[in-house]
C-alpha cells in the first residue's frame, strides 16, 4: 500500500469519593466539572486520592473522533489509582454517556475501554484525541458503535499522559488498574448518570488487548465491588518475549523501542540509560514526543542492539540484572498474561468469575499465532469460559471488523445470556 496509507494503518497497532486539591478549587469545583482543561492534565504534586476517586473533572463541548455517534455528554476526568507497586497515582479518562434515556432493563451499562497502542507523547492521550486536540487514533468507531447500542463508556488513557509524565507502555498491571478505576470513576463524575450498580464489560484490541485482559485478571482481587459481566480482548500481546522477538528488525519496530522505555518507568531500579548509546538516547528521546504514526515512521527495521553501546541483542538485555537482583528477563516475563489464572475459590492468583472473549487475525504479523493459542489454551484450562474467535485479517484490520461482534457479544453479557464458550 502507498506509504502513507501504511504508516496510518499502522497506527491501529499495539492496540464514590471526592478528592479535592486547591488547584481544582481554582478552576471549578468538582461537583461542577468546570475545571480548565490545563488542569485535568496537571498532576498533584503527591498524588493522595483512592483508587477511582475523582480528582478533577471538565464538560467536554464535543468529540469530533467520535463520528457517526449518537447525541452525547462527555466529561474529561482525572482521578485516583494504584501503580504497579500500589502507590497512589492520578489518571486521566473520558466518561461518555449518550443523551437519549436509556430503555433497557436494569441501569445503562458501563463499558471500560482500553485504547490501543497511541504512541508514548504526551499529546497522544486518547482523552485528548477524542476531544479533537491532536488526530492520530484510530478508535473512534468503536467508541461510536457502543453509544450508538446505548451503552456508557469510560475510556482511560492509561498511566503516565499527563504533564511531565512517560506512558509505561506494555505494564499490565498499570494497565488494568486504571482501566478498573476509570470504571469506579464513571459513576462518581457529577451529571453522567452512571450507576455504581450498572454492568460493567471491559474491551479493548492490542496494547488495549493486554490492558482490558490484565483489567479482568485484576477486577476480582483490585476491584471486586465493580459488577464486571465480561471482558474482550483482541490482538493481545499476552507474551512480550515473543512479540518483542517479532518486533525487532521489523515494520513495527517502533513499538518495542515504546515497551522498554515503558518498562524503564515503571522499573527504575532497572539498567537502561547507561547502556544506552549516542542513537539510544536520542531515539528515546524523539519516541517520548512521538504517537502512532511518527513512531511507526522513525523507527522501521530497527534492532535493539544498535541503540546500546555494547550491542546487546535482546537475550543479552534479559540476562542483565537491576539493583534488587531481578533480571529484564523477570520483568518481562512477569507481564505474561493468561498464567495463573482460575476460576472464583480455585485459589488462582488471578480469580477471574465472567466469560472472557479473545480473538485475532488469521493473518496477523505483530501477534504470533502460537502465543495467542498460549493464551487461549491457559484459560480454558483454568476453567474459564471462553469465546474464541479468529477473523480473515491481520493486525490492522481486525480491530475494525471485530466491532460489531464484539459490541453484540457484550450486549449479551448485559442481557444475562449464557456464554457457553468453545475451549
Amino acid at each position: 500500500m502507498p506509504k502513507r496509507a501504511a504508516l496510518l494503518a499502522a497506527a491501529s497497532l499495539l492496540g464514590g469519593l471526592l478528592a479535592v486539591p486547591a488547584a481544582t478549587a481554582a478552576a471549578g469545583t468538582p461537583e461542577a466539572c468546570s475545571a480548565a482543561d490545563a488542569d485535568i492534565y496537571r498532576p498533584p504534586d503527591s498524588p493522595t486520592a483512592a483508587p477511582g476517586a475523582v480528582v478533577t473533572c471538565r464538560k467536554v463541548d464535543s468529540l469530533p473522533m467520535v463520528i457517526g455517534g449518537p447525541p452525547l455528554n462527555a466529561w474529561k476526568v482525572q482521578y485516583g489509582s494504584t501503580d504497579g507497586r500500589g502507590r497512589p497515582v492520578s489518571v486521566v479518562g473520558t466518561v461518555v454517556v449518550p443523551r437519549k434515556p436509556w430503555t433497557g432493563p436494569g441501569e445503562r451499562p458501563l463499558v471500560a475501554f482500553v485504547p490501543g497502542t497511541l504512541g508514548i507523547g504526551p499529546q497522544c492521550a486518547f482523552s485528548k484525541q477524542l476531544a479533537g486536540q491532536y488526530q492520530d487514533a484510530y478508535e473512534g468507531p468503536n467508541i461510536a458503535t457502543l453509544l450508538n447500542a446505548g451503552y456508557a463508556v469510560a475510556a482511560t488513557d492509561g498511566q503516565g499522559y499527563m504533564d511531565g509524565q512517560v506512558h509505561p507502555y506494555a505494564s499490565g498491571v498499570e494497565a488494568g488498574h486504571a482501566t478498573l478505576d476509570m470504571a469506579r470513576a464513571a459513576s462518581r463524575v457529577p451529571g453522567t448518570g452512571v450507576s455504581p450498580d450498572a454492568k460493567i464489560g471491559i474491551w479493548g484490541y492490542s496494547e488495549g488487548g493486554s490492558g482490558s485482559l490484565w483489567a479482568a485478571q485484576l477486577a476480582r482481587s483490585y476491584a471486586p465491588g465493580l459488577n464486571v459481566v465480561g471482558s474482550a480482548s483482541g490482538g493481545v500481546p499476552a507474551d512480550l518475549k515473543q512479540v518483542a522477538s517479532n518486533l525487532d528488525g521489523q515494520f513495527f519496530a517502533g513499538f518495542l523501542m515504546d515497551a522498554f522505555i515503558g518498562l524503564s518507568v515503571t522499573h527504575p531500579d532497572m539498567p537502561f540509560d547507561d547502556l544506552l548509546n549516542d542513537s539510544g538516547r536520542k531515539a528515546v528521546k524523539d519516541a517520548e514526543s512521538l504517537c502512532a504514526v511518527g513512531t511507526v515512521s522513525r523507527f522501521p527495521g530497527a534492532r535493539i542492539e544498535q541503540y546500546t553501546k555494547d550491542g546487546l541483542t535482546l537475550d543479552q538485555m534479559y540476562a542483565l540484572h537491576g539493583s534488587d537482583g531481578a533480571t529484564w528477563g523477570d520483568v518481562v516475563a512477569a507481564n505474561k498474561l493468561g498464567a495463573g489464572v482460575g476460576t472464583p475459590g480455585s485459589g488462582a492468583r488471578y480469580e477471574i468469575g465472567f466469560p472472557v472473549l479473545q480473538y485475532r487475525g488469521l493473518a496477523d504479523e505483530v501477534i504470533p499465532a502460537g502465543m495467542a493459542a498460549d493464551t487461549r489454551r491457559a484459560y480454558c484450562a483454568a476453567g474459564i469460559t471462553t469465546q474464541w474467535t479468529a477473523y480473515l485479517g491481520d493486525h490492522l484490520t481486525v480491530d475494525p471488523q471485530s466491532i460489531s461482534d464484539v459490541v453484540r457479544w457484550l450486549g449479551d453479557r448485559f442481557e444475562g445470556r449464557s456464554a457457553n464458550g468453545n475451549c
